[in-house]
């Protein structure tokens, strides 16, 4: 049987095509004349911007050097926060701009990479020469070279993702992209300023808290329009005005996450009653159950009764938990000045609670009852289905309290 299978043929390995260096496009001279430099390597070319900031550099209100700072701050508080840096660990702010929003066909035009070295900060930009040239332009960002901490505005949804999805693209051709810390700014400035800034949009962020303010600046969405043009053109000189809102944009990186770092450790009041109030929750959210009722104590102290509501309703959970019972029926009753309606159902839920169970005192317990019952009869803030199960329990509590205090009314009677 074997005689009639034959000879086993050989199987000859695909050997994969060399790759093949894309030309240099036909616009080099005119990029270069408009102030940026030609690079290539082992996958083709692409232009490179560099810049260099002395630690005395100052962008708004702010110094670089107080980069510095900030991480000796939080190297000196024992605190194991999400956006911590230890003195050890290689930092890059990073930021892109990009052909579009999503999907395969949208291309990562600009890297810009802002890093401390050699007592300096050095700011890099990597412009795509073309499409064709996208794979030297990824590896001349190194980023599968070595690890760190990469901080971003909203890199960690949007910037990072593009990244691994063109890196991907290219994958047959690059190295390992690396995997990194990643800490992105937007978030801790959505918890720091959470009903403070009305857009968290990095420019009006900028403004409002680090004090700069753009001159000259392009608006962002024209970016990768202004690209496409000085490619098809060969002009660069629109495209230094994309580079120039790249650099403040990274700027402002190292100018946000000290000002952040400031108003999380420092212990004297910086900002505003909203603020500092939105740094302890994010604190008790932690687990960190001291540092929060130290910042809130902070806010009731240094505010009055209307600007503090929402710490002392904050508060009056911590309190609480920890048995302080008569305090957090105080700070519960002043929270009710200023909260929202569903916290403030919470606060006379909560009040109604501490009068039944620890202070036996039902006539106030039911008091509280009935404004829970009336809040929920004259607002809307829970959807129908919500309501009537809402109402279920807090009639349930009325009934019982009312019952508790027949009761004691007849043993006085008695």
């Amino acid at each position: 049987m074997k005689k009639l299978l034959g000879k086993k043929k050989e199987v000859k390995e695909e050997t994969k095509p060399k790759y093949q260096k894309p030309s240099q496009p036909i616009y080099v001279k005119n990029w270069e004349d408009a102030g940026l430099t030609l690079i290539e390597n082992d996958f083709g070319v692409l232009f490179k911007r560099e810049v260099r900031y002395p630690l005395d550099f100052k962008h708004g209100k702010v110094y670089l050097r107080s980069f510095f700072h900030a991480v000796d701050m939080w190297h000196n508080s024992n605190i194991d926060h999400p956006f911590s840096i230890d003195s050890n660990e290689r930092v890059i702010f990073f930021d892109t701009e990009t052909t579009g929003l999503k999907g395969v066909g949208t291309y990562i035009f600009l890297i810009g990479l802002l890093e401390f070295c050699d007592k300096e900060f050095v700011l890099t930009q990597y412009v795509l020469a073309d499409p064709s040239n996208e794979a030297a332009f990824l590896f001349e960002s190194k980023f599968w070279k070595q690890q760190a901490t990469i901080v971003t505005y909203n890199g960690k949804s949007f910037d990072w993702p593009q990244l691994e999805t063109r890196w991907t693209m290219n994958q047959n051709v690059l190295p390992k992209l690396k995997q990194m810390r990643q800490i992105d700014l937007l978030h801790s400035t959505k918890r720091l300023w959470k009903n403070n800034l009305e857009r968290m949009k990095l420019t009006l962020v900028e403004e409002e808290k680090l004090g700069f303010k753009r001159i000259g600046d392009i608006p962002g969405h024209l970016a990768p329009i202004i690209y496409l043009d000085a490619v098809k053109s060969g002009n660069a000189q629109s495209l230094m005005k994309v580079l120039y809102h790249n650099e403040w944009d990274l700027l402002s990186l190292v100018t946000l996450y000290s000002i952040s770092t400031n108003l999380l450790l420092e212990d004297e009041i910086q900002d505003s009653a909203i603020t500092h109030t939105n740094i302890g929750k994010w604190y008790g959210d932690l687990k960190y159950e001291e540092k929060a009722q130290n910042v809130l104590y902070n806010v009731t102290d240094n505010f009055n009764d209307h600007e503090a509501g929402n710490a002392y309703f904050l508060l009056a959970f911590q309190q609480k938990r920890k048995s302080f019972y008569k305090e957090a029926a105080i700070s519960f009753e002043k929270s009710l000045l200023t909260i929202e309606p569903p916290q403030k159902l919470k606060a006379l839920e909560q009040l109604a609670m501490l009068y039944e169970h620890q202070f036996k005192d039902f006539q106030n317990a039911l008091e509280y009852t009935q404004k829970g019952l009336a809040l929920l009869e004259n607002h809307y803030f829970l959807k129908e289905q919500q309501k009537v199960k809402a109402k279920e329990k807090w009639y349930k509590r009325y009934n019982r309290i009312e019952k508790k205090l027949s009761t004691l009314l007849n043993v006085t009677v008695d």
